[in-house]
């Protein structure tokens, strides 16, 4: 962060936060916006962009750079337990880009639009002296008032999370640094692993029934799960409590703990996870990991949300240490 200028949060706060007068824009402390829709629903409205450079390496292949970036913004629309209704797109591209690149593109959002059910409804493509770059705007469909907010959590629900953390911030270090796969000791399956899991994220669209049924708070971990968790709880005027131990990780990762600490670190407060950070009322979990569990998507208890403030994720009894704790941009 530049002195004398606010991190990204404070951005927000000063510059933007004053226009947002509608209800639905949640005053801007949420992944997404709701705006009222017939027939007892509300319109989920999210957008999220990647740049070259910082969400994807500029030599990744287009497809591939077009499917992260719709499946980022289907992962706000899975967070705020909604259904896919469609998505505009721009498209900022280089002076040298080709029609080659553009067809590859292209097929890379077909072949989404066909495995998540969505179409393209508009956006727009410029030209420009810097990095390629790619803004999604995805729409869902919610039942009125069953949009978890961050907002929504209460000391003594537990957390969960979907799928594994980590996979993506070590995929990212990986691809930084070959080396790390032997210092790592990875088998070819779980160094390929990380590295798909870096490029390739999967929404979790598949839960979002789910979400919107039994989560009082809900949002998903883009920027690590350290810094995310402390978002959800600051949002609900709680504190957090996270056992390490209990955090799911791949066994990529796991490998890769086991023969560097640090590594485990990187996978707490690394981004690009994707996965869902959810609040839960105890008596609501055995029924929500029952139906959670006939979806096929894992969901794993790692802690609650208590009274006070802050975050703490303990491991072995004992407070980690995990400096800034999440990705910003500022």
């Amino acid at each position: 962060m530049t002195v004398g200028r606010p991190d990204e949060a404070g951005l927000i706060a000063r510059f933007f936060r004053p226009l947002a007068t509608a209800p639905g824009a949640a005053l801007l402390l949420d992944d997404a916006a709701t705006v009222p829709a017939d027939g007892g629903r509300e319109l989920v409205v999210t957008t999220d962009a990647i740049v070259a450079g910082i969400h994807f390496f500029p030599d990744d292949p287009p497809d591939a750079i077009a499917r992260k970036a719709l499946r980022v913004n289907l992962s706000d629309i899975a967070a705020k337990g909604a259904a896919p209704a469609g998505y505009l797109v721009t498209l900022a591209l280089p002076q040298d880009w080709t029609t080659d690149w553009l067809e590859g593109f292209v097929d890379g959002l077909a072949a989404d639009q066909e495995e998540f059910g969505v179409s393209l409804l508009g956006g727009d493509t410029v030209r420009t002296p810097g990095p390629l770059w790619v803004s999604v705007t995805a729409l869902g469909h919610a039942q009125e008032g069953h949009v978890p907010r961050r907002s929504g959590g209460a000391p003594g629900q537990r957390l969960y999370v979907t799928g594994t953390i980590g996979d993506a911030a070590l995929g990212l270090r990986l691809r930084r640094d070959e080396r790390l796969a032997l210092r790592w000791d990875l088998r070819r399956a779980e160094k390929e692993l990380l590295l798909d899991r870096y490029l390739l994220p999967e929404p979790r669209l598949g839960l979002s029934r789910i979400v919107a049924a039994y989560a009082t708070a809900a949002m998903d971990v883009s920027d690590g799960l350290a810094g995310d968790a402390g978002k959800l709880a600051a949002a609900s005027r709680c504190g957090a409590v996270i056992d390490a131990a209990r955090v799911p990780v791949s066994r990529a990762v796991a490998r890769a703990v086991e023969h560097d600490e640090a590594a485990l670190a990187a996978a707490l407060t690394g981004g690009d996870d994707y996965e869902l950070l959810l609040a839960i009322d105890p008596g609501d979990a055995p029924a929500f990991e029952f139906e959670a569990a006939a979806t096929g998507i894992a969901v794993t208890d790692i802690g609650a949300l208590v009274e006070g403030g802050g975050i703490e994720i303990d491991r072995q009894g004992r407070p980690l240490d995990l400096g800034r704790g999440s990705f910003t941009h500022f």
